[in-house]
């Protein structure tokens, strides 16, 4: 028995052991495809937490990531953006932005707050009046070392610079009240072509008085059917006071087989205003020039009282066309004075020498001999006339008249 029992064992031990290396082998085989599911059998939580904790982390995952692509997007938008700009703008402007000239911190540093100034305006149509009233001026801008001003106000027309009021001064002080007016001869016609000026200086005993600032009104955007008061606050005032001289017109025509040069006078509008009573006697002065020497010379008659004359007087010059070239026409306007010397108004003049509306002129009448050429024409101050044409006023030739 002893025998069987040891022999037994002996011989069932290896069919044992073949048994349990085919179960493990199997058990191995079958375990790898389901090793998730095996190493999720032995966390003791149920299946549906299982689920919701591994959404939970894939959401926070996704999260991250958008995280992440926005701030590495972020960072990279301006550059992107400053380097179009940069090449979109040129060299110039780009210094500009980076060092601002001194200009342009001198402008922003200095305050521009310059004060307001009350005014009333009246016009009368039957006399044809245009009154100004200046009331006050409130928070102007310190001149003095103290932090006050000594101000005044001039008043005009740019129509009539001339013609100029002024206001008491009133001592240290940057709220004046004035209560002055002021009438001035406007025709109703004339009235949209005329600007009201109003400055306000700092009155200085031994210097130069400082302008404060201005007030420019032009009538032409104002109703003057009723009385108008009103504030205003105060500009930079203008650098340039453009002064209308007035404007004429004439014709040219030249023949140059006959060398006759023809110049009609026709009219003139919107003179300067000479005299006292605000009208002016003007006329007409038309001379040649030849190689920057005074050569020929015509006028016209006198127009009383008026700053719109006409004329329709015509000069022939003889110019041979040989001398065509070299020839300048001067037309200027005087005002004519019984008693004073002749002021002049204005003038202008036309030839190969010319610039702009004169030259054109000019060179119409070339370009169609025996057609006469008629054209309007702004005056220029006689002294930048003179200027362009370098006269040689030393030598004086006789002045033969047609």
């Amino acid at each position: 028995m002893a025998v069987v029992a040891r022999n037994g064992p002996v011989t069932a031990s290896p069919l044992t052991g073949s048994t349990a290396a085919i179960t493990t082998v199997a058990i191995t085989t079958a375990a790898r495809p389901g090793f998730l599911s095996g190493w999720l059998s032995h966390i003791p939580l149920p299946r549906w937490a299982l689920v919701a904790v591994g959404v939970v982390v894939a959401i926070l995952l996704l999260l991250c990531l958008i995280c992440i692509a926005k701030c590495c997007c972020g960072k990279k938008k301006p550059k992107k953006k400053e380097r179009v700009s940069l090449q979109a703008v040129s060299s110039s402007t780009t210094a500009s932005l980076v060092q601002p000239e001194m200009e342009d911190l001198e402008q922003t540093v200095e305050p521009t707050w310059r004060g307001k100034l009350q005014y009333s305006l009246e016009y009368n149509f039957r006399a044809q009046e245009l009154k100004v009233g200046v009331k006050q001026a409130a928070e102007l801008k310190a001149m003095d070392s103290g932090g006050t001003s000594d101000p005044y106000v001039i008043v005009y027309l740019t129509s009539d610079t001339k013609k100029r009021y002024e206001t008491k001064v009133y001592r240290k002080t940057l709220n004046p009240i004035f209560n002055e007016s002021f009438t001035f001869q406007v025709p109703q016609a004339e009235v949209p072509e005329s600007t009201l000026v109003m400055q306000i200086y700092d009155f200085n005993r031994f210097a130069k008085h400082d302008i404060i600032g201005e007030v420019r009104l032009p009538l032409a955007n104002v109703s003057l059917q009723h009385v108008i008061e009103q504030w205003s606050d105060l500009v930079a005032a203008s650098k340039v006071e453009e002064e209308r001289l007035g404007e004429i017109c004439f014709s040219l025509r030249y023949v140059p087989s006959t060398g006759k040069l023809t110049v009609l006078i026709l009219e003139a509008k919107k003179l300067k205003r000479m005299d006292s009573h605000g009208l002016s006697d003007p006329f007409v002065k038309v001379y040649l020039i030849l190689n920057r020497k005074k050569w020929k010379k015509k006028t016209t008659s006198v127009k009383k009282n008026t700053l719109s004359p006409y004329f329709n007087e015509v000069f022939v010059f003889e110019v041979p066309f040989s001398q065509i070239q070299n020839v300048d026409v001067v037309v200027s306007v005087w005002d004519h004075d019984k008693v004073t010397k002749n002021e002049p108004i204005g003038k202008l003049f036309l030839g190969c020498r010319a610039t702009g509306n004169q030259l054109r002129h000019w060179s119409d009448m070339l370009s169609n001999p025996r057609r006469p050429i008629t054209q309007w024409h702004s005056l220029q101050p006689p002294d930048v006339v003179d200027k362009a044409l370098g006269l040689k006023s030393h030598l004086k030739l006789p002045l033969t008249t047609r």
